[in-house]
C-alpha cells in the first residue's frame, strides 16, 4: 500500500522516481520509511529506487547483500565503485527528474540528508534531483496507538509539572533550599516511575535564565529558587515502547501572589499569539483550505510584532512531533526556514510562541496540536491562561 501510494504521488508530481539512499545510517529518514530495524548493522552504501511505474530496485553491496531483503523489487549487487555507477545509470534510463532526501539551499534541514558528493554522483547519471519532502510527510501521520501513547505521555507531563510546583512551594514555605537542578531531577524521576523517557533533560529556568530559549540547568552552578522568582519549566517525554510519540509542554510560574505588571503584559501577548495561531489553523481546516507551515507561524508572529516585541521572538512557532521530538514533518516556521509544506491531518505539532527579554525573563507557552483525521484540532498538554502562583511566601 505504501509503495502504490508513493508511485501515485510520483506520477501526479511529474517525477520519474524516488531514490532512497544511506551510508552508515546518515539518512534516518530512509531507514524509517523503508522500515529497516534500527539494530541492523550496515557499513556499506545502499539505494532503493522507486520508479513512478514498475518494479522497485534494491542496490546493495556484495558483503551486505541482504540489507534490503524485507523489501520488494529486483536486486542489483555491486562490488566495485565502477559497478555501482553502472547500476545507477541503468536504473535511471528514461528518467529526467527524481526525488531524494535533499532540500534546495538546505531550506528545510530536517529533510536535507544526502551529501553533496552523492548528489554529484546521481546527477552525473543525467537526472535532476528535487526534494522528497512531500513523500516523507505521509510518514508523520500518527496511528491510533501513537495517539494513545501521546495521551498517556501528556498525563505524565502533567504529573511531573504538578509535582514540581508542589515541591517548589513546599520548599519555599519551609525555607528549605531547592534549585533548578533539583526540579530537573524530580521531573526525570516522575518520567521513570511512569515508564517514560526523554531524549534530553527537561529545562527549569529561573529569572534571567528563562530569557535563553534553550537554557539547561548546570549541576556545576545550580540556581536556588527564592521568593519572588520567575520560573519556566519546559519538559517532554514519551512512553517507553516502540513507535510512541512525545508530549512537549512549557509552563510558567512565579513564587509570589501575583506576577509583576510587565510579566503579566508579556504573558498576555504570548497567550494571544498562541490562541490566534490555533484558531487560524482550526478555521482554515474546517473550511477545507490547505494550510502551509509558514502561514501558522506568521499569524502568531504578527501578534507579537504588533505588540512591539517582534525582535524578541527568536525561534519558529512550532515543530513537527513524531517518534522524534523534532520530527521530519512540516514545521510552523517562516523565520528560521520558509516551510511551505502543507499541514496534514493526522500529524502533530508543538505551538510555542515566546518573548525573551535579555537579562530579565522569557515567556514561552507551549502545548501540542494534533489534527485528527476528521480535521479537528485537539490540544494536548493543557492550556495555561495565567501564571502558576506559588503564593505570598
Amino acid at each position: 500500500m505504501k509503495l502504490s501510494e508513493v508511485q501515485e504521488q510520483l506520477q501526479k508530481s511529474g517525477l520519474d522516481g524516488w531514490l532512497l539512499y544511506d551510508f552508515k545510517m546518515n539518512n534516518p529518514l530512509a531507514w524509517d520509511f523503508l522500515e529497516i530495524p534500527k539494530d541492523k548493522h550496515t557499513t556499506r552504501r545502499f539505494f532503493y529506487w522507486i520508479p513512478a511505474k514498475g518494479e522497485p530496485v534494491r542496490v546493495v553491496h556484495e558483503i551486505e547483500m541482504h540489507t534490503l531483503d524485507h523489501l520488494s523489487g529486483a536486486k542489483k549487487v555491486y562490488f566495485r565503485w565502477q559497478t555501482l555507477e553502472e547500476i545507477l545509470k541503468e536504473i535511471f534510463k528514461g528518467s529526467s527528474k527524481i526525488a531524494m532526501e535533499y532540500s534546495p539551499k538546505c531550506a528545510v534541514p530536517y529533510v536535507s540528508k544526502v551529501d553533496a558528493g552523492t548528489m554529484e554522483l546521481v546527477q552525473g547519471c543525467g537526472v535532476k534531483v528535487v526534494s522528497s519532502a512531500p513523500f516523507l510527510l505521509k510518514s508523520t501521520i500518527l496511528s491510533e496507538s501513537q495517539v494513545k501513547s501521546l495521551e498517556e505521555a501528556a498525563i505524565v507531563v502533567e504529573k511531573a509539572l504538578d509535582a514540581s510546583w508542589k515541591t517548589i512551594q513546599e520548599a519555599l514555605v519551609k525555607k528549605k533550599p531547592i534549585t533548578d537542578c533539583d526540579v530537573q531531577k524530580l521531573i526525570l524521576d516522575v518520567f521513570e516511575k511512569n515508564d517514560c523517557f526523554t531524549d534530553a533533560p527537561p529545562h527549569c529556568a529561573i529569572n534571567a535564565d528563562s530569557s535563553d530559549p534553550h537554557f539547561v540547568p548546570d549541576k556545576s552552578r545550580p540556581v536556588t529558587i527564592k521568593k519572588g522568582d520567575f520560573i519556566l519549566i519546559d519538559l517532554w517525554c514519551k512512553k517507553n515502547r516502540p513507535d510512541a510519540v512525545y508530549a512537549d509542554v512549557t509552563r510558567l510560574g512565579v513564587a509570589a501572589a501575583e506576577p509583576t505588571k510587565k510579566q503579566k503584559e508579556i504573558f498576555d501577548i504570548v497567550r494571544k499569539a498562541q490562541r490566534d495561531a490555533t484558531d487560524f489553523l482550526r478555521k482554515q481546516i474546517a473550511e477545507g483550505k490547505e494550510v502551509k507551515g509558514y502561514e501558522v507561524d506568521q499569524v502568531a508572529r504578527k501578534v507579537i510584532e504588533d505588540a512591539g516585541y517582534g525582535k524578541y521572538f527568536t525561534h519558529r512557532l512550532g515543530h513537527n512531533i513524531s517518534t522524534e521530538l523534532h520530527g521530519p514533518g512540516t514545521h510552523f516556521d517562516s523565520l528560521e526556514t520558509y516551510d511551505d509544506r502543507p499541514v496534514l491531518k493526522g500529524a502533530m505539532f508543538s505551538c510555542e510562541p515566546g518573548i525573551y527579554l535579555p537579562g530579565e525573563f522569557g515567556v514561552r507557552l507551549e502545548y501540542d496540536l494534533y489534527i485528527n483525521l476528521n480535521g479537528q484540532v485537539q490540544i494536548f498538554g493543557g492550556e495555561q491562561d495565567n501564571y502558576v502562583l506559588l503564593g505570598s511566601l
